[in-house]
């Protein structure tokens, strides 16, 4: 899990350190440099807030003082954007053969608990191991980090001052509350934790005992507490029951691609009037409304998702991470792989391509109204309006050949 959505996650940091919606304490990032005792002053100063914020000074003297600056998480932290992948290339990693047989063997371990959380929270076991297995591969890959470690650097660098720090009222929180030790609260460089990958605030607000020992261990061995914890999750962010993330689908020749928008809901029903139909032909069920999302434009895949869809997204927003969970789930509960080509011969825009192409695009007179290297809705309707412009299908597909043809044609 990368963190909470947004908004509930700054009003969580917000009300754990008792500060205005918004705030900042920092906004300047310092250059990395290994500045242990630099840390150790902010360790000193952050102590007043962490004390007013509920932490008793045991807790706090016990598991702050001493922990040193990590400058290899502070970089990683700032160089994310740089990492890209197509979907195609992520989907083949994520949701390979192997990981696939893995999936349908932990769930078979685990069936009798899993199908009882199923009871319980009304989340398909299938979706709780999917997210299992991209997160630790079950529980294979954890993550050996010391939390506080990480989070205090990133609280520390300042980029993103208020979420860190936050985070680390959050992890001594957890272990004020006794749900681990010091030596056990270990995660991945960003600071998610366990088999299912909790940021500290979602633990704080999620994590479940279900295990019934009087703790919330997603760490140990045992994955029961994890598992459980994760479907309290969906279950709080909104997950339907009996409703699918989505459909895989084809889409007809003739189909108005300006259709193909998260915006634009309809039933499966109607979908199907339009020729939007399962790969078999059939009519997709009418689960409720539902978008067309196409990844990779009108030469890839393409799927009709439901609003499972979008709370899976509030665990990873990325859409290639929520067709994989998807996409696993189903191929654990038996289903075929994907149907749908891909546009293999694209690669993914690397950062300054991304940059360059919002860039562009504004100029053109198609406003992406920020230029943060993000293909998010407003980049890929600026896209839209571009491609509309040019006579090209509206797909809103951001590659490398739309940058080219941009570059020599704006």
């Amino acid at each position: 899990m990368k963190d909470l959505p947004v908004t509930r996650t700054l009003a969580l940091i917000c009300t754990i350190l008792a500060l205005p919606a918004g705030a900042e304490t920092r906004p300047v990032a310092r250059p990395i440099v290994a500045d242990s005792a630099g840390l150790q002053g902010w360790i000193a100063e952050f102590r007043t807030r962490a004390l007013a914020a509920g932490i008793t000074a045991q807790t706090y003297d016990s598991a702050m003082p001493g922990l040193r600056f990590d400058p290899k998480v502070v970089e990683r932290d700032r160089n994310q954007s740089e990492f890209t992948k197509t979907i195609w290339d992520y989907l083949g990693t994520a949701v390979s053969d192997l990981r696939v047989s893995n999936g349908k063997a932990a769930l078979a371990r685990q069936r009798d608990t899993l199908k009882r959380i199923e009871a319980e929270y009304n989340v398909p076991a299938e979706i709780v191991t999917a997210i299992w297995g991209l997160e630790s591969a079950y529980g294979t890959f954890r993550g050996s980090d010391p939390v506080l470690r990480s989070m205090a650097s990133l609280a520390y660098d300042a980029r993103r001052a208020a979420f860190f720090e936050g985070q680390v009222i959050a992890a001594l929180r957890i272990l004020q509350d006794g749900d681990t030790t010091l030596a056990n609260l270990e995660g991945s460089w960003a600071g998610a934790m366990g088999h299912t990958q909790f940021m500290p605030t979602s633990f704080i607000e999620h994590a479940v005992d279900w295990t019934g020992d009087g703790r919330r261990d997603i760490w140990g061995d045992d994955p029961r507490d994890a598992l459980a914890s994760t479907a309290a999750y969906l279950r709080a962010n909104g997950w339907v029951a009996g409703q699918p993330w989505g459909v895989e689908v084809r889409i007809p020749e003739g189909f108005d691609y300006l259709l193909a928008n998260r915006e634009v809901l309809k039933a499966p029903s109607e979908w199907a009037a339009l020729g939007v139909r399962d790969t078999t032909g059939a009519s997709v069920p009418d689960h409720g409304s539902a978008s067309i999302l196409l990844p990779a434009g009108a030469e890839g895949a393409a799927f009709m998702v439901f609003d499972n869809f979008e709370v899976l997204e509030s665990y990873n927003t990325a859409d290639a991470y929520v067709i994989a969970v998807g996409h696993l789930a189903d191929r654990i509960a038996g289903s075929e792989p994907l149907e749908g080509a891909w546009p293999r011969q694209d690669r993914a825009l690397t950062y300054d391509e991304r940059i360059d192409l919002q860039k562009r695009l504004t100029a053109a007179g198609f406003d992406t109204q920020k230029i943060d290297a993000k293909i998010g809705p407003l980049t890929v309707n600026a896209v839209r309006g571009w491609q509309l412009s040019k006579g090209l299908v509206p797909d809103g597909y951001a590659s490398p050949r739309l940058l080219e043809r941009l570059r020599a044609d704006p």
